[in-house]
């Protein structure tokens, strides 16, 4: 045995996030940990890591075993290079100095080793969250640990990054190393554990073998049957909300065109590093475009002015909560009214009691697992804070929502939930915008699908179209 953890309790303000958890790590497995958001698994893995200590409970390592963790949430300095955040605080030395030849040369070993096209030299603060991520990844590769944590790695990853990361992770397991792999895609657990143990309001609810079907594996996670994980219902399509024609930004978008009518839900397909993420942004007014135009019902908003896309009712869920979506230093009850504070507001001043109201019922459908509206959201899971950006947009009802990466790191219970808020929005005769990495997803949940490709629209498919045809129109090159 690698890692022995027994009868493990840790609580947090007051609540009780581990209750008697038993976990173990053997020589040559993956053991996936696996529970809905808030179960306990980020708060497992720091107890393992030390980073916790348990407030009941032991956990053994056998001797000089070494153990690194790819932490759901990046812990990477923006303004430093791919190689400076590979080699943090461990740079390769010559006569005392840094020795800059060998840690780019080193750095590129690693990316290629991920898969990961890039200059060692470019900054991180420029790259996209995939790109962060499999830096993360590579940079704990590096480590040569016995055992290697990974909560959440997939999330943002696209198929083909996911089938290295998978790949990667049974070479490792053949040479011994112990792994514990936390992941919402079901998919990915039924190729690659070898041991699955499911956790439910801090408690372990069972240990399923290598095989387990993916009903079982929901049953247990989320304490019921699931009949449907892509419950779209399709309506008659109204008048056009949202238009973007021609948009340009050279070096990242070209001509980009696409129409999203009322009651319709059109999903942004294609690759990392395609351009899809790009476009909404320009779109929702947070970065420039040189050339094209942006209408809501009809509207043409002005360039680079997010107040006046909100005031025409566009609303955008951005990929990266946690930079982006969240004032993490704020409470969960402040976060949910961010967006409607001025909105609500009533002779200039903030409507308290109103705002708390709304928060406590859009938490409630969203089922976020928080202590109250008062807990910072800090101290939530990932999933959760998820949650929590999203129901800052319903709590708005936006004409027309952009939904970018909105269930990255949500377990399949709450990505339903989602899904069906999605077609409440639709029947309410609101437009929403699907980006995502997730093709079943986007496949299911799209009345249409807009496929991107190197910065441009490679093609549009109808509903019910198949991966295969997606992923073709997304390696589509185009000429110089």
């Amino acid at each position: 045995m690698l890692l022995e953890a027994r009868g493990i309790t840790k609580s947090f303000a007051g609540v009780r996030a581990l209750d008697g958890v038993d976990f173990d790590v053997r020589p040559g497995e993956v053991h996936v940990l696996l529970g809905e958001n808030g179960a306990g698994k980020s708060t497992l893995v720091k107890v393992l890591a030390g980073v916790h200590s348990p407030d009941d409970g032991r956990v053994e390592r056998a001797p000089g075993t070494r153990l690194a963790v790819i932490h759901q949430e990046l812990a990477l300095v923006p303004n430093l290079s791919v190689a400076e955040n590979l080699f943090l605080g461990r740079p390769p030395r010559r006569f005392g100095f840094v020795d800059k030849a060998r840690m780019r040369h080193d750095a590129q070993r690693l990316l290629d080793r991920v898969g990961l096209r890039l200059d060692p030299a470019t900054p991180v603060g420029g790259l996209g969250i995939a790109q962060q991520q499999m830096v993360e990844i590579a940079r704990a590769l590096d480590l040569d640990a016995q055992v290697l944590v990974l909560d959440e790695p997939t999330a943002v990853l696209t198929d083909t990054e996911t089938d290295r990361l998978l790949e990667i992770m049974a070479e490792l397991r053949d040479r011994g190393v112990g792994l514990v792999f936390i992941t919402h895609h079901l998919d990915e657990i039924r190729r690659i554990a070898d041991r699955i143990t499911v956790l439910r309001d801090g408690r372990s609810v069972g240990v399923l073998p290598r095989g387990a079907s993916v009903d079982r594996m929901i049953e247990l996670m989320v304490g019921r049957a699931i009949a449907e994980r892509y419950p779209r219902r399709r309506g008659t399509p109204g008048e056009v909300l949202f238009e973007v024609e021609g948009l340009t930004r050279a070096g990242a978008f070209q001509d980009v065109s696409f129409r999203v009518r009322a009651g319709e839900v059109v999903g942004i397909a294609g690759l990392v590093g395609a351009g899809r993420t790009e476009v909404v942004r320009a779109a929702f007014g947070v970065d420039r475009y040189d050339a094209g135009r942006v209408k809501v019902a009809g509207r043409v908003l002005p360039g680079h002015d997010v107040r006046a896309a909100m005031r025409a009712g566009l609303g955008l869920v951005p990929e990266d909560r946690k930079a982006q979506g969240l004032v993490l230093t704020s409470t969960v009850g402040d976060n949910l009214g961010l967006v409607t504070l001025r909105s609500t507001a009533r002779a200039g001043l903030v409507d308290r009691v109103g705002q708390r109201t709304r928060a406590r019922e859009v938490a409630d459908a969203l089922r976020v697992k928080t202590s109250g509206l008062g807990q910072s959201v800090r101290e939530l899971s990932g999933g959760n804070q998820q949650k929590v950006v999203i129901g800052k947009w319903l709590l708005a009802d936006p004409r027309v929502l952009v939904l970018d990466e909105p269930t990255r790191g949500v377990d399949v219970g709450a990505k339903v939930e989602i899904y069906e808020l999605v077609n409440r929005m639709t029947a309410a005769g609101r437009a929403v915008v699907l980006v995502s990495s997730d093709l079943p997803e986007v496949i299911g949940m799209s009345d249409r699908i807009v496929v991107m490709a190197q910065g441009r629209v490679a093609g549009e498919l109808p509903a019910g179209t198949t991966q295969d045809r997606v992923m073709a129109l997304a390696v589509q090159e185009f000429p110089a």
